[in-house]
């Protein structure tokens, strides 16, 4: 099957087009994504070791199940492994488990770095059926929440695969951060990472985009955040204000209460960050 889909990356006439077999470390140092999308390269070189960005695949990333140890763990209970068995996790170790968008049946968290990003951009995911008959997902709606049913990770259609991911042409090139914070400096998941970018018209934000792994079922956009940023001045008490609104009404587990002060200093760095691109 893979041997039909393709591992090109090529311009479209609104942005580009990323076939599902382009190797992530293909990707990261493609040309065109340093200039035009570099949060997408900052991202997947902050994941994984270059031995598995050397093999891994654009459709493939997109797919990764959580890394939650109960999943893992076949002698304990588990809702995404086997519906209607429990979550281990919420009573649990769950230091590494979500602070939101979670359930009463599953406080997974998918593990992706490049997702971050291109949840950050507003990627979308080319998908073909059987029948030949492809269909775009925006990226917000291809990974889904736990819900009641957290043994489900995506939208994929039954019977279809991803043939591509799509990006529009964007104003973030020149600034936008990635900021990842995890147990150790290399080849392990996030405790808490933040894809950061912004348009910025001299000192003033247009645009801004926020989303965040490590801290919910899917990569998590941080709309209010992002609306609160426009229009106003980037300096670090703007971005300590929007860092505030993101973490409101957070609800972390038994064990993962740290992550909501370390997702605050992670998003404030992050858009200073930008700042210095």
């Amino acid at each position: 099957i893979t041997s039909t889909l393709s591992a090109k990356i090529e311009p479209t006439p609104k942005g580009l087009q990323i076939g599902a077999m382009v190797r992530n470390t293909a990707l990261a140092n493609d040309a065109t994504i340093l200039a035009k999308y570099p949060l997408v390269s900052k991202a997947i070189l902050a994941g994984a070791s270059p031995q598995i960005r050397n093999m891994a695949s654009t459709g493939g990333n997109l797919l990764q199940r959580t890394r939650c140890p109960y999943f893992y763990d076949v002698t304990t209970p588990c809702n995404k492994r086997k519906p209607g068995s429990g979550c281990s996790a919420i009573a649990g170790e769950n230091r590494m488990n979500a602070i939101v968008g979670y359930s009463e049946q599953c406080v997974a968290v998918h593990p992706s770095d490049m997702c971050v990003a291109l949840a950050a951009l507003d990627a979308t995911v080319l998908v073909k059926d059987k029948a030949g008959k492809s269909t775009s997902i925006p990226f917000k709606d291809f990974h889904r929440l736990p819900g009641t049913t957290p043994n489900l990770d995506n939208n994929l259609p039954a019977n279809a695969i991803i043939q591509s991911i799509g990006l529009s042409e964007n104003p973030f090139a020149k600034n936008s951060a990635y900021v990842k914070l995890r147990d150790r400096d290399s080849y392990a998941f996030a405790l808490v990472s933040v894809a950061a970018a912004l348009n910025l018209s001299g000192n003033k934000i247009i645009e801004a985009r926020l989303a965040s792994g490590g801290v919910a079922h899917k990569p998590w956009r941080w709309l209010e955040a992002e609306q609160y940023l426009k229009g106003k001045t980037a300096n670090a008490a703007t971005f300590e204000a929007a860092a505030n609104i993101a973490i409101k009404g957070l609800k972390p587990l038994s064990h993962n209460g740290f992550k909501v002060p370390m997702l605050k200093g992670a998003i404030e760095t992050a858009l200073q960050q930008c700042l210095n691109r």
